[in-house]
């Protein structure tokens, strides 16, 4: 097992880490900004109110692309195993 080898897999799993946490990131991120907005304009500075939406929208984001989510995972986990043979130099 040389150097590209590790690296190889190890940029591919900071690769599919990056795109799982994207769309939860950018739905907390832009209901956050929203919200924001929102209390600056009204002048109402509850934290609640920046909580509560951020977590419904992050759940609904989950449960809209949890199943993406997973067949990336299982499909990647797939690719890892069969690549051990290679890996190990067999």
């Amino acid at each position: 097992m040389d150097t590209n080898a590790v690296l190889d897999v190890g940029v591919d799993a900071l690769v599919l880490a990056a795109k799982l946490a994207a769309p939860i990131l950018v739905t907390a991120l832009v209901v956050g900004f929203a919200v924001s907005l929102v209390q600056s304009v009204t002048q109402i500075q509850e934290v609640t109110l920046s909580f509560v939406p951020k977590a419904i929208a992050v759940a609904i984001a989950l449960v809209v692309s949890g199943h993406w989510m997973i067949s990336e995972l299982v499909t990647f986990t797939h690719d890892l195993f069969e690549r051990i043979p290679t890996l190990v130099g067999g």
